[in-house]
């Protein structure tokens, strides 16, 4: 589908006239082009760069004067609100029906905010198309020009944030009918048996504000100061994460080692915050009994330096807490022990600013309901803060000062920054056990608005974007950040929709190139679905204790590494359709299974469920590092089976000895069957063993089903029963 078409099946037909006029600018830009011999001129690029300012002229000031409307429509919805909540302890309450009109009209201006976000987006895009066909055809490089004049109207950058904290503010309590929850944002943290379900999820920038309206309908805005407007530096989080010249902790981490550590300086809010949160986030294995824990402690801005080079000591950072006695003495002391651990760890493992992590995060919570967090992370940006390449960014200082809050940081050079191309959507559950998620929150998840990324990390990708050049292993989602991660929209019950309304209309857009639309959807089409991944119950890699069978075998145990056929599966499946008898099917059909028995379920270096759907090859001097989790049981498992096959070749050698004994003449001869059986079982299962020991010490990804041995083992055994009886009738 090309853009064209694309546009005239997206276009909302209240705006219609306010379009780009696409088709219009193509047809001058070909017919100019024809009339002239292919020939472009310096008036023909006059002409063409004025139209495209009528055109976007015509774009940014309907944008303006939407976006002004709706500041409006949500200013008299707000009294409104405020003015029936002021009711609800009068002689004349509102009543049910009064909330339910309120929340159509909120409804209805949600659907106003997705349309604007969808009008502006869609018609950025066809600017950057008609731009790229133009310089494409003319030879004449309009795209920078054209980019500055985009950036003095830039319709196309508003996030709506301001808008979207003050829909979620008053639907909360129009959903609430005027008694919204109340309470400690961090509350439920502390519940016993409860299981956390933590997820990490990409979303396309063409995805987030509509993202952000489907979430605030069910959760509301999370915000911490209710008491002054919100800007947009509220939600800025920036943390400076700590490693050494050997990037040990970044190793740790990248293969997920039982006790591995990230050691991280955070603060929220702009540069002139004076509390930095000195944290560490330490993975635990399931088989430890433990829970991977993230422990922190406040410190003063003008403390940090002298800190992380052991001058400001332990009790003196916790003097004054000690002294107001807000604390108890357990609590205090639990803390004490957690910044020495971390100042020992920072001197002793000579950890120092490596990399910076900043964002801009939008939280949705109920307050003092912990069972559902969701966060959306946009703007992720990592930057370089140390000094191996010789170049002193900090200045002696733990952290460097020439950058702020300021995205998207222009000042920086390109080798000192990554502006990560997606939003980070993270999705925190407490359940009971037993109970599952709410539907909603599996609808999200499964819809096409976002894609499934096992075992996300910003630390991680940081130190092997910025610092590749020094790391020899890298995280399985890196060779494959040029892949598109939007899908077709899915049929679910949360698309936006006005009130009263069916669901059509909402179609999303894709930003494919003329010449090559229909490939990318088609592609797109054939990606897989999303599954609602529980990360922190079940690790990608698993190694099934129980089976002793690795990855390819543990899909239905919530395994994340992903299996793929035989290299040879679609040409035998293309002779199977193309057979023109029932023998010539029929023979293929036989091939096809052992060819899969032998050679299908492969193991590949990529999670399950995810549009990266693809074998993939390392860069040269690199590997691509897969976490497996292998618990202590699967050794024990491990043995058991190897016992198991030890037992059976004992049982044969008994069979032979006992025939070569006690035996005539013929059934001596018939032993020798039975002593091979034996023998070749023994055999391979040591090998077997071996080999799986290795392997599991090793975490390899790899297939761990024996396919070959027991077939090997039947057909011995039966050649020799069958032996026995020749000997016996002859």
């Amino acid at each position: 589908m090309k853009f064209g078409e694309t546009l005239r099946k997206s276009l909302i037909r209240q705006y219609s006239y306010y379009y780009i006029a696409y088709d219009d600018l193509k047809k001058e830009l070909e017919y100019n082009l024809e009339a002239n011999n292919d020939e472009w001129s310096q008036d023909l690029e006059t002409s063409f760069l004025e139209a495209l300012e009528i055109e976007l002229d015509k774009v940014y000031s309907f944008c303006k004067v939407k976006h002004g409307e709706v500041v409006r429509r949500v200013k008299e919805v707000q009294q409104q609100v405020q003015h029936t909540v002021r009711q609800i302890d009068s002689n004349n309450p509102p009543t049910e029906l009064d909330f339910e009109i309120l929340e159509e009209e909120l409804s209805d201006v949600i659907a106003d905010v997705y349309d604007l976000a969808k009008f502006s987006r869609l018609n950025y895009t066809g600017f950057q198309k008609i731009i790229k066909k133009h310089d494409k055809k003319t030879g004449f490089i309009l795209k920078p020009i054209f980019q500055v004049r985009l950036n003095a109207k830039p319709f196309f950058k508003e996030d709506y944030d301001d808008l979207v904290v003050k829909i979620s503010q008053l639907y909360d309590i129009v959903r609430s009918s005027g008694r919204p929850i109340h309470g400690d944002s961090s509350a439920g943290g502390k519940q016993q048996n409860f299981v956390r379900q933590t997820t990490k999820y990409w979303v396309h920038p063409d995805n987030i504000t509509e993202l952000k309206l489907i979430i605030l309908k069910h959760l509301p805005v999370l915000v911490f100061n209710t008491n002054k407007e919100f800007e947009r530096e509220d939600s800025a989080i920036t943390s400076i994460y700590f490693d050494n010249e050997n990037l040990d902790l970044y190793y740790g981490r990248l293969r997920k080692d039982e006790g591995a550590e990230a050691h991280r300086l955070r603060w929220y809010g702009g540069m002139d915050s004076d509390t930095i949160f000195v944290e560490r986030k330490t993975h635990r294995e399931d088989w430890t009994g433990e829970k991977s824990v993230k422990a922190r402690f406040a410190l003063k801005e003008r403390h940090v330096n002298d800190f992380i080079k052991g001058k400001y000591t332990v009790p003196q950072v916790f003097a004054k807490m000690r002294k107001e006695g807000k604390k108890s003495l357990k609590d205090i002391e639990n803390l004490e022990a957690l910044a020495s651990e971390i100042q020992y760890a920072i001197l002793s493992r000579k950890l120092r600013p490596v990399v910076r992590s900043f964002y801009n995060r939008t939280a949705f919570q109920l307050p003092g309901d912990a069972r559902v967090r969701i966060s959306l992370d946009t703007e992720l940006t990592m930057v370089r803060e140390d000094s191996f390449d010789g170049v002193d960014r900090t200045h002696g200082n733990w952290r460097r000062t020439d950058i702020g809050v300021d995205w998207p940081f222009k000042q920086l050079d390109d080798k000192d920054v990554c502006r990560f191309p997606y939003a980070v959507l993270e999705v925190k559950l407490q359940t009971q056990l037993g109970q599952e998620p709410p539907e909603w929150v599996r609808e999200l998840v499964g819809s096409h608005l976002v894609e499934p990324v096992p075992k996300f990390s910003k630390f991680i990708h940081g130190v092997a974007t910025l610092l590749n050049d020094k790391v020899d292993s890298i995280p399985f989602w890196l060779p494959q950040m040029d892949v598109d991660i939007r899908k077709p929209p899915l049929p679910t019950n949360i698309n936006i929709t006005r009130p009263g309304r069916g669901e059509g209309g909402n179609e999303d857009d894709y930003d494919e190139d003329d010449e090559d639309d229909s490939a990318l959807v088609a592609a797109m089409t054939d990606a897989p679905g999303n599954s609602f991944d529980i990360e922190e119950i079940i690790g990608y890699g698993s190694i099934n204790p129980s089976t002793n069978e690795g990855p390819a075998q543990n899909a239905q145990t919530g395994s994340h590494i992903h299996t793929v056929a035989s290299a040879n599966a679609p040409y035998y499946q293309r002779k199977i359709r193309e057979a023109k008898n029932p023998i010539g099917k029929k023979y293929y059909e036989t091939i096809a299974f052992f060819d899969h028995y032998f050679n299908g379920d492969q193991i590949s270096k990529l999670p399950g469920g995810t549009v990266f759907d693809t074998q993939i090859e390392a860069p040269p001097g690199k590997s691509i590092c897969v976490p497996v989790r292998v618990e202590p049981k699967v050794y024990f498992a491990t043995e058991r089976t190897y016992l198991s096959w030890v037992s059976i070749a004992i049982l044969l050698g008994g069979v032979s000895t006992t025939l070569l004994t006690y035996g005539t003449p013929t059934t001596m001869l018939a032993s020798i069957g039975f002593f091979v059986t034996s023998l070749i079982t023994l055999f391979h299962a040591v090998k077997v063993y071996a080999t799986r020991i290795v392997n599991i010490r090793l975490k390899r990804a790899i297939d761990y089903e024996d396919k070959v041995g027991p077939p090997m083992i039947c057909i011995f055994l039966f050649l020799s029963i069958a032996f026995s009886f020749f000997c016996n009738l002859v």
